[in-house]
């Protein structure tokens, strides 16, 4: 069962943003811009360490056909979240890439990819996770949902001089897709005279079931 309340010590830590020139674990002759490649094919940095690149490989929205916006035509980014995760059993990297505004939407565009690194790395599957302006992994990035299983945890959001708007979904990974299984909507104010806030927090409570239940 996903229920609101303490964020769990384990996995805090999970997320990292590697260099993009430096190895993969287990692979020394492949890098993580060997993977961003995959996704971003010409991606190349420059001498300041930003990386630019073309449009993205086609993909789907996470929310389905009607999700989402274009691609912006240039790709721009500095690094990317990186997050290991299991998925049936097996070990998974989960990347997410934030590559700015999409040019017919007020959303952003924000490809979360899957690689299976276990031998010959390869791409499983990429999705757009963009529901607003700016997205990337929200703490602590992914939660187990059983012994095999872990469900991933992004954030989407904007603000402006005194509200902040943000949206969590929770993904999870079958068959080596990616599956939204919920989505989470929360509001910011603070003004001269009050603040107020909503936060997310989630708890897996084993209940005998294959997989969780959400709540």
């Amino acid at each position: 069962m996903l229920l609101p309340w303490l964020w769990t010590a384990a996995g805090a830590q999970a997320v990292s943003f590697p260099e993009f020139g430096s190895a993969i674990p287990g692979h020394m002759d492949v890098t993580y811009l060997d993977l961003a490649r995959m996704v971003i094919p010409g991606l190349a940095g420059d001498s300041n360490g930003f990386y630019r690149g073309g449009l993205p490989i086609e993909m789907r929205h996470i929310e389905g056909p009607d999700g989402g916006g274009s691609p912006p035509e240039t790709s721009g980014l500095s690094n990317a979240g990186v997050l290991a995760i299991k998925a049936g059993g097996k070990d998974r990297l989960a990347m997410l890439y934030d590559l700015g505004d999409s040019p017919d939407s007020a959303e952003g565009y924000a490809v979360l990819a899957l690689y299976d690194i276990t031998d010959k790395p390869k791409l499983l599957d990429a999705v757009n996770v963009a529901l607003d302006r700016g997205t990337y992994f929200r703490e602590p990035g992914k939660l187990s949902v059983g012994p095999n299983d872990d469900i991933v945890i992004t954030m989407s959001a904007h603000f402006n001089s005194s509200q902040n708007y943000a949206i969590t979904p929770l993904i999870m990974v079958r068959d080596d897709k990616f599956q939204l299984i919920d989505m989470i909507f929360t509001f910011d104010e603070n003004l001269c005279a009050y603040s107020r806030k909503q936060d997310v927090a989630l708890q897996t409570i084993a209940d005998g079931q294959p997989y969780a239940r959400s709540k």
